[in-house]
């Protein structure tokens, strides 16, 4: 039987990959744990070094805000 591909979230490959910047655990241990391949973690950590750097230039658009309205519409 052919296991199909899993893909990840970007909001789980930026859990994990703050993990191993708090280094706190090995990336073996935090791989294992998330039964994911070290290397997988190591790709990930570079994607996000090298985009980390756009944040504070302004390369990165910024979550838009809702307005108002729009909040007011959601809570009702």
């Amino acid at each position: 039987m052919k296991r199909s591909r899993r893909k990840f979230s970007s909001k789980f490959k930026t859990k994990v990959v703050l993990e191993v910047l708090k280094e706190r655990e090995t990336v073996q241990q935090i791989a294992a744990r998330h039964e994911i391949h070290p290397n997988q973690i190591s790709v990930c950590k570079r994607q996000f070094l090298d985009g980390a750097e756009g944040v504070f230039n302004g390369d990165v658009k910024a979550p838009e805000k809702r307005s108002e309205e729009e909040q007011a519409k959601l809570y009702m």
